[in-house]
């Protein structure tokens, strides 16, 4: 059953993209961005301007849709999920700012600008994004702050967008024309009636993804690791005759001092690492590029949680986002995506035994998400009605901490990128750091991966107030990719 009911020039938000909406309060933010980090000497005059930038978006906005130029409609009443639509004032000009680091302009002052920036919500009576060029970074180089509402967004979304602005080379390329077609939310009538129809058939809708959800509680963040859920899931498998699906590790997440109430103040750090050093890894040790990602994290969040004498005898939980998407189809809604839940052993002393421990548990999981459906996440968003959704997620998200529950205890995801430069407005971009989301649920620490030209570019970010050094965490990546490529080296080294 679909979330729309609509015709097909009318776009509303899927049960998912209203979630990210809804779970929005004074401290948790659902926004995602990017830092990229730029050299704006091929500029015209020398300089990355938000007269230039803003051109740029408005000759290729048609190319990005969603994000950049449509705007929320809201349901009367609240009776259902809201609606995009065209803005018919749309002038990428108010979008755009600008900002001077003071001298010397540091790499902790762009942190801490950052951060700042990333505390702010978006407005939501206009496009939801926004952009901010700062200049005055040491070396010359300029940075470019680009933040985009989760509900109007995911990863690979973001990636066609930012593909959509970024060029190949210097020289801008040809596009096509904007065709004139406007997407326009349908009128108060029509929308009252749809969210009538919707709510008269909604005990049906939940009943049906009730049955669709039962066989998988078992990949369900927090639900996983209560008594007698992996008996209850292998039953539902056997009562629909469904192939058996292999064992997953069902751990608790334990209590850390980063799994707290998070504030509204956020810290950022930004850091990169060699892709050839992490190929070399993966190539002695076996595993992928995201095995490596994830020892790394294991070992960096080992020692942070070491040096604070938080370190237990067990895994941390962390949640690993996955795309949803099938052959590159943009399906339906902004948000085609779900979370794999991970052991991470950083409980294990041996790195070689912990590098085998991540790709054991790896491995198990995404067999696991693979042979599954992986639509759990929608299918429990579409059991709470329209009108309730918003008071239901934010109860949810100031009960949870209240109750100690810790469904995980923070996100790590690698992105894929592409592995030559790219140029925007003639600036040739260095380097692109994602900042992500935190919450009271997903954890007051978040590490984003996105592999660009020969490097990983590293965001992480936290609650300033739980976590207000993450460039600890950087550190730590670093003496990680040290300890694995020793190991690896060794490893290499050693007669078969």
């Amino acid at each position: 059953m679909k979330d729309e009911l609509t015709g097909p020039d009318m776009s509303q938000l899927t049960t998912v993209d209203a979630t990210f909406l809804n779970a929005e309060t004074g401290a948790n933010h659902a926004h995602i961005a990017g830092l990229g980090i730029v050299d704006a000497s091929s500029c015209p005059g020398g300089r990355l301007t938000p007269a230039l930038v803003a051109d740029l978006v408005r000759r290729r906005a048609h190319l990005a849709a969603r994000p950049l130029r449509q705007r929320l409609v809201q349901v009367p009443l609240g009776l259902d999920h809201p609606y995009w639509e065209d803005d018919p004032g749309f002038a990428p000009e108010r979008h755009i700012s600008e900002i001077e680091l003071p001298a010397p302009g540091t790499e902790r002052q762009l942190a801490d600008t950052v951060g700042r920036l990333h505390e702010q919500p978006l407005d939501r009576s206009r496009p939801l994004w926004e952009m901010v060029i700062v200049h005055g970074l040491e070396g010359g180089r300029t940075a470019v702050y680009v933040k985009v509402h989760h509900a109007a967004i995911d990863g690979v979304m973001a990636a066609e967008t930012l593909a959509a602005l970024l060029d190949l080379s210097p020289e801008p390329r040809e596009v096509p024309d904007d065709d004139g077609t406007e997407t326009r939310a349908p009128g108060a009538v029509q929308m009252l009636g749809t969210g009538l129809l919707k709510a008269a058939l909604h005990p049906v809708r939940t009943a049906v993804s009730m049955a669709r959800t039962a066989p998988h509680l078992d990949e369900i963040p927090g639900i996983a690791s209560l008594p007698g859920i992996g008996v209850m899931s292998a039953f539902m498998h056997g009562a629909l005759r469904r192939p058996e699906l292999p064992p997953v590790p069902r751990p608790s997440a334990p209590p850390t001092s980063f799994n707290l109430p998070i504030g509204r103040r956020r810290a950022v750090a930004c850091g990169e690492l060699p892709l050839d050093a992490v190929k070399e890894i993966r190539g002695a040790l076996g595993g992928s590029v995201n095995d490596v990602v994830m020892a790394l994290c294991a070992t960096a969040l080992r020692q942070w949680l070491d040096k604070r004498g938080e370190l237990e005898d067990g895994p941390l939980v962390a949640g690993v986002p996955v795309s949803l998407r099938r052959d590159g189809g943009s399906g339906e809604g902004a948000n085609q995506v779900s979370v794999m839940t991970a052991p991470l052993a950083v409980h294990v002393a041996d790195p070689a035994r912990r590098y085998a421990a991540v790709r054991a548990d790896m491995d198990a999981v995404k067999r696991r998400f693979v042979a599954s459906s992986g639509s759990w996440l929608h299918e429990i968003s579409a059991m709470v009605p329209a009108p309730l959704a918003g008071a239901v997620v934010r109860f949810a998200l100031q009960a949870a901490p209240s109750f100690s529950l810790r469904p995980i205890n923070l996100i790590v995801s690698n992105v894929p990128g592409p592995q030559f430069p790219l140029y925007l407005c003639g600036a040739r971009l260095l380097a692109y750091h994602p900042i992500s989301v935190i919450t009271d649920v997903s954890g007051g620490l978040n590490i984003t991966v996105f592999s660009y030209d020969g490097k990983l570019d590293v965001g992480v970010v936290a609650c300033r107030d739980l976590v207000p050094e993450p460039s600890e965490v950087i550190d730590h990546l670093v003496d990680a990719l040290d300890e694995l490529l020793a190991l690896s080296r060794e490893t290499a080294a050693a007669p078969t």
